[in-house]
């Protein structure tokens, strides 16, 4: 292994996404070349590599560098290049020249021990010198931690989010327990953790080991596919292809034991299944399932003694006749203190919930309106003419403290609300619907409306539905398609698909079309065309606001990855004065439609409106907007989301976000789009399902355009495959209830 030391020229070449460089590398005056993966270079830095000469077939004899250092520069011109570069603050070229005249060499040794001495030159007070001390050592430290960081083989990105989490603490938060990067730094995932781990001397069979991976595995559940708990038995298997352990090691289980004995895990039997709680999700379920037991047993005090006649009133001032379901419906929320009303597109849900507002108008009752997304409180917006916010808006979120939300409405603080309606409810996961419990006063109304049909929140646990089946919660299904709704061929259809019947895909004359395509690329073609120029050109729609392309899949021709980079060069490709940066396997560009992939409890907004300024903070998973502007000079990116809110990114941020082009049908829950294109031309069973074609087809307000084969549609539509999530909300509620009303007599009436 060879070591040259030098002053960096000039980058030729800088992948930000992984670190890969090739610079020049300046040692006297000898130049050469050096490429490597180095976490953060630039310009002006004194560096010693660490590798082997090697003969390049194009570009000739290279240094290729495994390793990197920081050194302090040698010499009065390296010395002078380094202060003036930027890194040291209240240091530019005019008086990084003056420092080094009058110190000469010892200039660093002189500003490193005895900085006190910068007063001797004139217009350099001790505030100044402070200043420009504190500057040099900080920018030394940081460097020796990138340095640090650099011998785990992390990218740029992770190397910047991990010193931004930890700063000056870096390397002893990393030597103490490199698992905890999994929980406090995103985008490191327990694979990561671990080979940083087994670099800084954690044994393989050690219960520090064993304890992350059960903790990643139970999380990992909970985040991508919503499972409060999991089986022992698949829990143990998960847990030794994590760990590269065998599933009957005796370290697995005990280290499990050790773990359940402790309390760090929950064990509870149901039926014949060992289901293993990480504590914070068991707490939440069962606080959760309590609380709706409780609201259940409380008897609402009724809003009218003639509710029959308020409907009629209604009916008369707007004109309309309400179905006896609706009638059930309105009724139902009305007399309880919980109530669940669902139902698919057409079936009246938006004039029961007018209904329902204009009596409470007339009762003077005080009510909220909200959604789990902004899109969704939009959409309620729109619809009833009233304000709707976000629940985080309307629980008003504080902080997030070990991974948890919490919320300044509580038991201690409640919603000033009489009744608290909740629309897209199949979207509330169960940590959300333990925060909305906790600030709902004890004698207020929960109205929950949405589509049970439709696929289930992101996060963890499948609150509507099983509210629906625990027979505790009044429940109101609408089945019936009503006038508004019996002339749209996108709301026939999503009965038909509901039911488990093909939609019909012949008509040329309505809101619901089929396009033949016989290939994958024939079906990306198309749908490249009817987004950039076919939709536009026919009905007017914009390409980027107007109309959206979901897809089942992430990865293929027709999958999430591949359609936005080919939608991108379409209708956003590069041009002069448009500035872009690389991010991960992205290329984000100015004018480029983004969407937030996770949430980010701590970023901050504005929002204009008029000569009015409005401040906030928290951006949500499935928040989409468009970059405003890129400034690659400040590390900057600006995104305008659709509700008017403009968030400023760092670029250590930018994998919080992706092109939203095309966007999987799972993230589309809970948005409208003018229109939907919907490639469909092949795909794993697990993905092609009867819910996610419904879903899908449910997005659209005005059209519906599917691309591909009508035996992928076929198939979807008898694939009634749900996946199953490991829960128990159902079941404890009705254990709660039991409790609390031993001999509750079933519910009367439509409402089950």
């Amino acid at each position: 292994m060879t070591e040259i030391q030098g002053v960096v020229r000039a980058i030729i070449y800088r992948n930000e996404a992984n670190g890969y460089t090739v610079l020049e590398l300046a040692d006297g005056s000898q130049t050469q070349t050096v490429v490597g993966t180095f976490p953060i270079v630039k310009e002006g830095d004194s560096l010693a590599f660490s590798g082997e000469y090697t003969e390049h077939s194009e570009y000739g004899r290279q240094f290729k560098a495994a390793a990197c250092r920081p050194v302090l520069p040698e010499g009065t011109a390296a010395i002078e290049r380094y202060l003036a570069s930027g890194v040291v603050k209240g240091v530019g070229v005019v008086t990084a020249r003056q420092i080094v005249r009058h110190f000469g060499e010892r200039t660093l040794d002189i500003l490193l021990e005895t900085p006190q001495r910068l007063t001797e030159l004139p217009g350099i007070g001790r505030k100044r010198a402070a200043l420009i001390t504190k500057s040099l050592a900080e920018a030394e430290q940081s460097r020796n931690i990138m340095m640090f960081l650099q011998q785990f083989d992390l990218t740029s990105s992770q190397v910047m989010k991990i010193y931004k989490a930890y700063g000056a603490a870096t390397v002893t938060m990393v030597k103490q327990n490199p698992y905890r990067l999994i929980y406090t730094v995103p985008g490191i995932g327990f694979k990561v953790a671990d080979r940083i781990a087994m670099q800084v001397g954690v044994a393989r069979e050690s219960q520090e080991r064993l304890s992350a991976a059960l903790v990643y595995v139970l999380k990992e559940a909970a985040g991508s596919a919503g499972h409060v708990y999991l089986p022992l038995e698949q829990l143990r298997s998960l847990c030794a292809q994590v760990l590269g352990a065998s599933v009957q090691s005796p370290w697995l289980d005990q280290g499990i034991e050790e773990m359940i004995v402790t309390q760090k895990l929950i064990v509870k039997r149901y039926e014949q299944t060992d289901a293993v709680y990480l504590p914070y999700y068991f707490a939440a379920e069962g606080e959760t399932a309590k609380r709706i037991a409780e609201q259940c047993a409380f008897e609402a005090e009724p809003l009218t003694d003639d509710v029959q006649e308020a409907i009629a009133r209604f009916e008369k001032a707007h004109q309309i006749a309400f179905a006896p379901l609706q009638r059930e419906a309105i009724a139902a929320a009305l007399s309880h203190s919980v109530c669940v009303i669902t139902g698919g597109p057409g079936t009246g849900k938006t004039t029961i919930l007018n209904c329902l507002l204009s009596l409470f108008d007339d009762k003077k009752v005080q009510y909220a309106l909200c959604a789990p997304t902004g899109r969704a409180a939009k959409r309620m917006s729109e619809a009833t003419g009233r304000e709707a916010a976000t629940l985080h808006r309307l629980l008003e979120y504080g902080s997030e403290e070990d991974s948890e939300p919490t919320f300044a409405r509580d038991d201690e603080n409640p919603l000033e609300a009489e009744a608290v309606i909740v629309d897209e409810a199949s979207m509330v996961d169960l940590i959300l619907m333990r925060a909305l419990l906790r600030a709902l006063p004890h004698d207020a109304r929960l109205i929950l409306v949405g589509d049970a049909d439709q696929l289930m929140s992101v996060g963890a646990g499948d609150v509507l539905r099983d509210l629906i089946a625990s027979g505790v919660v009044p429940v109101a299904r609408l089945t019936e398609i009503y006038r508004q709704g019996a002339g749209s061929a996108i709301i026939t259809n999503a009965h038909r698909i509901n039911r488990g019947e093909t939609p019909d895909l012949s008509r040329r004359d309505s809101d619901f079309f089929f396009e033949r395509k016989n290939t994958a690329a024939d079906t990306l073609r198309s749908t490249l065309a009817l987004v950039s120029t076919r939709l536009p050109s026919y009905f007017g729609f914009d390409s980027r606001t107007d109309i959206q392309v979901l897809t089942p899949m992430k990865k293929g021709e027709t999958g999430v990855y591949h359609l936005n980079a080919q939608l991108q060069a379409v209708l956003n490709p590069p041009g002069p004065g448009k500035a872009e940066r690389v991010s991960g396997a992205i290329t984000l560009r100015e004018g480029d439609k983004v969407m937030q992939v996770r949430n980010n409890y701590q970023m901050t907004w504005t929002r204009r409106q008029g000569a009015l300024q409005t401040e906030g903070i928290g951006v949500y998973n499935g928040d989409i907007g468009f970059i405003e502007s890129i400034d690659n000079q400040d590390g900057a990116l600006k995104v305008r989301f659709d509700d008017g809110r403009v968030a400023e990114y760092d670029f250590s941020l930018l994998d919080d976000l992706d092109l939203a082009y095309a966007m999987s049908v799972h993230k589309s829950q809970g948005s409208e789009f003018t229109a939907v294109v919907l490639p469909l031309y092949a795909g794993p069973p697990m993905l092609m399902t009867r819910n996610l074609l419904y879903t899908a087809v449910t997005r659209a307000k005005k059209l519906v355009i599917i691309v591909g084969r009508e035996q992928t549609v076929a198939a979807m539509v008898q694939n009634n495959r749900i996946s199953a999530r490991y829960g128990a909300l159902c079941r404890r509620i009705g254990e709660y209830y039991g409790l609390m009303q031993p001999e509750t007599a079933p519910r009367e009436g439509g409402v089950s």
